[in-house]
C-alpha cells in the first residue's frame, strides 16, 4: 500500500479518506516477507510496533485482517474495487466494512497520537493477518502458537466488530463456536423403480428434518424474546448435499453438511451427544465428521472492576459513545486470541450504518469513517495507559 506512490484523493478530501480509498482499490494484499513473519507458506503476518514507556508491561494489540471475500460484480452499482464515493459521501468497495476501514483507522489514530508528541505507558502493536475470511487456519490460528506471538506480550486486544444501524455502537465480548459438520448416510442401493428398504436418502431425510426442526425452535426462541440477540442462539443451516450417480440408481451413500454456530452458553459436550443421538435415530451406520469444530468458550469480562473494560467503556462514555454488548454471531480472529487467554473485544466504530459485510454494494460513509479515527485515538490512548495490573512488573 505504502509503496504505490502518491495517494489518489479528490480535491478537498481528507488524506485519511484518500488512504482508505487507496487501500480499497487493492484486490489482494501481499505483505513483504522481509517486513513480516511467515506463519504458513505464502501467508505473512505483519506487525508494526510502537514501543511504550514501560515495554515490560503487557501490550495492546490492534488486530485487522487483510483479506476480503469475493464479489459478484454484476450485482454492484460500481466496480467493487474502484472505491467510488457518491454525492452523500458513501464510499463503495469490498472491505469498506470488513475490515479495511478499521485497518486504516488504526494507522491514522496512531499517527495522530505520535504527531501530538504522545508517549503511552504500554507498547502498542498493529497486526495485519491473512486468511481470516477462510477460517484463519493459515493466519491467526497458527500465529497464536508461534514464538513471535508470545514475544508480543499482549494484555488486551481489539479486533473487528459489526456496523450498527442505530445510534449506538456494538461491542462484542465473545463469539459463537463454528461447527462445520458432514453427516454420512449409507444405505441399500438398488434400481430406481423399486421400494428399496433402508436407503441412504431415508436416513438423510430424517437427519435433515431433525436438524432443521432444531433450527426452527432456535429461530422461534430468538423471535419471541426481547432480550436475545442472534449471538445468543444456535443457528443451523444446510449448506451442501452430496450423493447419487445416475437417475435410475438408488445411491448407496449420501452426505449432508450443516453450518452450526453455537453460543458460549451452550454445553458443547452435551450438544455433541445430542448430535450422536440424532444420527443413531436416523438409522444404522450413520456417522459424522467435522471440517471445523471450535471448542473454546472464553469470554472477555465486561465488568467495571476489570481494568481493561473500565478503560474501554470509560473512554466511550466520555465520548458519548453508547455501547451495546453482544456475543458475535459469526466468527473472527478474536476467538483464537481469547483461546490463548488474552481478553479481546470486537469493535468497529460504525453506527447509523447498515450491516453490509459480505453483501453486494458494501459501503461506509466518509464521516462515519473519520469519526472512527478519533474514537480509536481515544481508545488506544486509554488502553495503553492502564496502570500496571497485579503481577505486572
Amino acid at each position: 500500500l505504502f509503496s504505490r506512490g502518491p495517494i489518489k484523493q479528490s480535491e478537498g478530501e481528507d488524506p485519511s479518506v484518500g488512504l482508505f480509498r487507496e487501500y480499497l482499490r487493492l484486490r489482494t494484499v501481499h505483505p513483504d516477507p522481509d517486513y513480516g513473519e511467515t506463519v504458513c507458506p505464502g501467508r505473512v503476518v505483519l506487525v508494526i510496533t510502537w514501543e511504550g514507556l514501560n515495554p515490560v508491561l503487557k501490550s495492546i494489540l490492534l488486530n485487522s485482517h487483510t483479506d476480503v471475500v469475493p464479489v459478484f460484480q454484476e450485482h454492484w452499482k460500481y466496480d467493487a474495487f474502484s472505491a467510488v464515493k457518491d454525492a452523500e459521501g458513501n464510499i463503495f468497495g469490498r472491505g469498506t466494512q470488513d475490515m479495511k476501514c478499521v485497518t486504516i483507522q488504526y494507522i491514522q489514530a496512531v499517527r495522530r497520537l505520535k504527531a501530538e508528541g504522545r508517549r503511552l505507558l504500554r507498547t502498542v502493536h498493529l497486526m495485519f493477518v491473512p486468511d481470516e475470511e477462510v477460517g484463519g487456519q493459515k493466519g491467526m490460528e497458527t500465529f497464536v502458537k508461534h514464538p513471535e506471538f508470545n514475544k508480543l506480550n499482549i494484555g488486551f486486544a481489539l479486533d473487528e466488530g459489526l456496523a450498527n444501524p442505530g445510534e449506538a455502537f456494538t461491542v462484542f465480548y465473545g463469539e459463537r463456536n463454528p461447527w462445520w459438520i458432514t453427516i454420512h448416510c449409507p444405505g441399500s442401493p438398488g434400481h430406481g423403480s423399486r421400494f428399496v428398504e433402508n436407503t441412504a436418502a431415508e436416513k438423510l431425510h430424517q437427519i435433515m428434518n431433525t436438524f432443521l426442526g432444531f433450527r426452527e425452535k432456535e429461530k422461534q426462541r430468538l423471535n419471541t424474546s426481547e432480550c436475545l440477540t442472534l449471538g445468543d442462539v444456535t443457528t443451523v443451516n444446510l449448506t451442501m448435499l452430496k450423493g447419487g450417480v445416475a437417475y435410475n440408481v438408488i445411491p448407496s451413500e449420501m452426505d449432508i453438511t450443516f453450518d452450526l454456530r453455537i453460543p458460549p452458553t451452550v454445553n458443547l459436550q452435551e450438544f455433541e451427544r445430542q448430535i450422536k443421538a440424532w444420527c443413531k435415530e436416523a438409522g444404522e451406520d450413520v456417522t459424522y465428521e467435522f471440517a471445523q469444530k471450535h471448542m473454546n468458550q472464553n469470554m472477555t469480562s465486561t465488568e467495571e472492576k476489570d481494568p481493561w473494560w473500565r478503560a474501554f467503556s470509560g473512554a466511550c462514555r466520555e465520548m458519548n459513545v453508547t455501547l451495546e454488548k453482544e456475543i458475535f454471531p459469526a466468527a473472527t480472529d478474536s476467538r483464537f486470541i481469547r483461546a490463548v487467554g488474552i481478553p479481546a473485544v470486537g469493535f468497529s466504530p460504525m453506527n447509523q450504518t447498515p450491516i453490509l459485510l459480505h453483501d453486494h454494494n458494501e459501503f461506509l460513509n466518509e464521516q462515519v469513517f473519520l469519526r472512527g479515527i478519533g474514537i480509536y485515538e481515544r481508545l488506544i490512548a486509554e488502553l495503553a495507559s492502564v496502570p500496571p495490573c497485579p503481577g505486572e512488573a
